[in-house]
């Protein structure tokens, strides 16, 4: 009887979980190590889930519990600064006729699934804990921990975000790249009558939108030009981002009227990633932020994320053999898909930070989006 592979997952995010639970369904021995003690359980405001992100959620098992937990909708708006609706477009449903083409919920409810999905799968979990060495031969790697520990695994999946150090440390030298735009977001009650995204171009900032979590909730944001977060007190992060959503109309004072707790305020600058030519070195690969990065303006982030967990369990399950060819075979997969939707992502945002005003923006991700009909 051969003995089971075994996997070290670096990372409990959206792309780590995943890949945790699939490669636990197949019968691999996994251990997964998150540096924060929470397990980022509560982080977050909410989260955009298009049809290609609910169709990975569905291969984990999830789906009921996101469908339960999250307000789907079909459509997105574009509003003028006052809030006059200038344009309805139809979501494409990416993930196929039989999913929603979109769900928004609030991020540490999914994340709180995705644990417990990790934990019901029977893998091997350890919180506020890093991988400090990775020593790799032509078999594997061996993996001493920041709690002392030192194992031995057949491959090391890192999904350790966008600052990922696992990806310094196998000597990939790319890091993320500020886009020049920055993100005021917040939970907020969800007012009568907001029923799907709508997002408003122009006023004091350059995009605000909002997008309904749950059937009391909502998640609200405005993006401006970054500036130094030095210059902004934390505890000015309430008024601040009422100064930029008061000049908004339509749903935006009601919104506005409970922005009043600056820790419930989260400020972010969008980066841009994308790690060019491959996405492992030896027996580590990189999943999710760690190799690619986009801004949220196409809200395709963590839908990315999944996907190349789903991708990378898929290949490991079906191959004999573990090796260059097949880890190269994933990156190849994987990057005609990624690219197209980072450099879209940055154009819409490009766009308004040079004052385009004949931009084609709903062209431009239904285009986008029309590509990630197809599975990835």
């Amino acid at each position: 009887m051969s003995t089971p592979r075994r996997v070290l997952v670096i990372g409990g995010g959206a792309a780590g979980n995943a890949a945790t639970i699939l490669l636990r369904r197949a019968g691999i021995d996994v251990d997964l190590v998150e540096a924060k003690d929470d397990w980022n359980a509560t982080a977050g405001s909410g989260i955009t889930l298009q049809g290609n992100a609910l169709r990975v959620l569905r291969e984990l098992g999830v789906w009921d519990q996101v469908k339960a937990s999250g307000f789907p909708f079909g459509s997105v708006g574009i509003t003028a600064p006052d809030g006059t609706v200038l344009h309805v477009q139809r979501d494409l449903r990416t993930g196929g006729d039989d999913l929603p083409a979109t769900v928004g919920m609030q991020r540490p409810r999914l994340q709180q699934i995705l644990i417990d999905a990790v934990r019901a799968s029977g893998a091997t979990v350890r919180l506020g804990t890093t991988a400090t060495v990775l020593d790799q031969d032509a078999t594997g790697v061996s993996v001493r921990l920041s709690d002392g520990g030192e194992h031995r695994y057949d491959l090391v999946i890192a999904a350790d975000g966008l600052g990922s150090a696992t990806r310094a440390q196998i000597g990939i030298s790319d890091k993320p790249e500020p886009t020049g735009m920055a993100i005021w977001r917040v939970a907020a009650p969800r007012p009568v009558g907001v029923e799907r995204t709508d997002l408003a171009y122009g006023g004091p900032a350059f995009i605000a939108g909002y997008c309904p979590t749950s059937d009391t909730t909502l998640y609200a944001y405005v993006v401006e030009k970054n500036r130094d977060r030095s210059s902004i007190p934390v505890e000015a992060y309430a008024e601040e981002m009422v100064r930029l959503a008061s000049a908004y109309g339509g749903a935006w004072p009601e919104i506005t009227a409970t922005i009043t707790d600056p820790s419930k305020v989260n400020y972010t600058w969008f980066d841009r990633l994308l790690v060019e030519g491959s996405w492992h070195r030896g027996r580590v690969v990189l999943v999710g932020d760690a190799a690619h990065c986009c801004p949220p303006t196409l809200a395709q982030g963590a839908a990315l994320s999944l996907e190349d967990a789903w991708v990378l369990a898929q290949m490991l399950t079906e191959a004999g053999e573990w090796d260059e060819a097949l880890f190269q075979a994933y990156y190849e997969r994987r990057i005609t898909r990624v690219r197209p939707v980072v450099e879209a992502s940055v154009q819409i945002g490009r766009w308004q930070l040079d004052g385009v005003r004949d931009a084609d923006v709903p062209g431009l991700m239904a285009a986008t989006m029309s590509m990630l009909r197809e599975l990835p």
